[in-house]
């Protein structure tokens, strides 16, 4: 068993921005006793995910199709943050034998990130999206694995975009196709929902996680003060949202601690508490091997 002290549920160690560092970035998390659970958002970067995990102690996967990478489509800095390299997306079908395949390693703990993503969104795609979510659920309940899940609400909550696309608020429609489908649990990551959606999700046994944003925004205080402590983690999404005092930088998965010490203030709670019960949390939704 390593001694690691906090636990980053969802970064991207596995992507290109850490593609010239990646070893020394691991290295820092190591020396702050962070472990890193990297998710993948398609073939490559779960591929990528499986591989850190297999050379690094203190590293995990997730592995999947994210909604945006079901469609051909263009990413720009508006969509990513400041600083983020822009992507094109190409479109891929989800492959379930491959990441059946994948799943083999023994330090792939979920299958995600898969889910719904109305930032841009057209009727067609929001089909595509719904077909690749069940696919990748269908797996999960095979495999018996967890479920890492993006949703992502219509490009400023706009009413007219959604009435075009034919869709609804995207943390209710997750909630209904997961309740729907899912026989495994699994977690809403980097949750923005209200209270009340996020109640719906802990009675079907889902926890939701928290980013940097708790640092510098309080739109979120009611679900972080308000959930059930076993059924809440904190995560980076690294490279993106740098936590207070980081803002501006590119986030690393070490920086997870000032979003466990954010939460532990927001619920008024001891920090040491609130660290230790994130920790099992983690534990025992990824069952995570050595941690």
């Amino acid at each position: 068993m390593h001694d690691y002290k906090y636990i980053d549920t969802h970064a991207h160690l596995n992507i290109n921005t850490f593609n010239d560092d990646v070893e020394e970035v691991i290295d820092r998390c190591r020396e702050e006793s962070v472990a890193v659970i990297n998710v993948g958002t398609q073939k490559d970067t779960s591929k990528r995910a499986v591989e850190i995990a297999t050379e690094a102690d203190n590293c995990f996967a997730i592995i999947g199709l994210h909604p945006v990478h079901t469609s051909a489509s263009y990413h720009d800095e508006q969509e990513l943050g400041e600083n983020m390299k822009t992507f094109t997306s190409r479109g891929e079908e989800f492959d379930a034998a491959y990441y059946r395949d994948l799943a083999k390693n023994p330090k792939v703990v979920a299958i995600g990130e898969c889910g719904l993503d109305y930032y841009r969104l057209e009727k067609a795609t929001r089909a595509v999206q719904e077909k690749a979510f069940i696919e990748q659920i269908e797996l999960a309940n095979e495999l018996n694995l967890p479920l890492m899940i993006h949703t992502r609400d219509a490009k400023g909550n706009s009413a007219s975009a959604k009435a075009d696309a034919g869709v609804g608020n995207v943390y209710d429609d997750t909630y209904e196709i997961l309740k729907a489908h899912s026989k495994v649990r699994g977690n809403i990551h980097f949750y923005a929902g209200n209270w009340e959606q996020a109640k719906k999700f802990f009675d079907i046994g889902f926890s939701v996680s928290f980013t940097g944003v708790i640092t510098f925004a309080k739109d979120y205080e009611e679900v972080v003060k308000n959930a059930p402590l076993d059924l809440i983690h904190g995560e980076t999404d690294c490279p993106y949202v740098a936590p207070v005092p980081y803002r501006g930088q590119r986030c690393e998965p070490w920086m997870v601690k000032e979003v466990y010490k954010r939460i532990a203030d927001i619920r008024g709670d001891n920090e040491e508490k609130v660290r230790e019960q994130l920790m099992e949390n983690a534990r025992q939704l990824y069952k995570l091997p050595g941690v």
